[in-house]
């Protein structure tokens, strides 16, 4: 019995907290949240549920971890140094890629928005904001505008990019196929939309993204300087 006993915890440790996530990192990327099962995580670590249990309390929690993960490492890679823009525009196109290559990330960040994957994009981002020299009492709302517009548009961009592998098209399919719609549309009602429909065959998505992240930032400073 104490044999057993001495088995299983060493089992137990030699399963630790770091193995599991990686583990559902990869069943995430692979098959997405709804892949991720206990019994899942089990096969692939070629242990029980008990011992995952052990480290991880429930579902949400593993989710959380597994997001964590990233956000942690992304949020970790050197920044240029030369000025706190640039660190803003390393940072933002850091998380647009670590949302691309790994789609769950956007929707796991807004179902824990006040837990630690956030507050690390938070404090690095506000770290720069302030090294902008930005007032006090428009550092939030500066920041706010940044999180708001890399969150919301990379999370478009994975999404286009499921929708797209679903429907079997490559991104230059999928952007045709949307142009042509856009051209299609009534002249009078969508006078706007027809007349970039041709640009949309051909615009990069990380370009465009950034050019929206430098939007923000000339606003931010335009506004701190008065």
């Amino acid at each position: 019995m104490v044999k057993k006993a001495r088995s299983t915890q060493r089992r137990e440790e030699s399963l630790s907290r770091d193995r599991i996530i990686e583990a559902s990192i990869a069943l995430l990327d692979s098959s997405g949240e709804s892949g991720l099962t206990f019994r899942a995580l089990s096969d692939r670590l070629a242990t029980g549920p008990g011992a995952i249990y052990w480290h991880i309390d429930s579902k949400s929690d593993l989710l959380t971890a597994a997001c964590d993960a990233i956000i942690a490492r992304t949020m970790s890679a050197p920044l240029p140094g030369e000025t706190p823009k640039a660190a803003i525009r390393a940072l933002a196109l850091g998380m647009f890629d670590a949302i691309d290559a790994h789609p769950w990330v956007g929707s796991a960040l807004t179902r824990a928005p006040g837990q630690l994957p956030m507050v690390r994009i938070l404090e690095r981002i506000g770290q720069q904001v302030c090294a902008l020299g930005v007032p006090d009492g428009t550092q939030w709302a500066a920041v706010s505008a940044l999180l708001s517009y890399i969150l919301g548009v990379s999370g478009q961009n994975a999404a286009n990019a499921h929708i797209a592998r679903e429907q079997g098209l490559d991104r230059s399919n999928f952007l045709d196929e949307v142009s042509t719609m856009w051209s299609e549309l009534d002249p009078d009602e969508y006078p706007f939309t027809r007349s970039v429909a041709g640009q949309l065959r051909a615009h990069g998505d990380r370009l465009d993204f950034l050019a929206g992240i430098d939007f923000i930032l000339r606003g931010i400073e335009s506004a701190s300087a008065h």
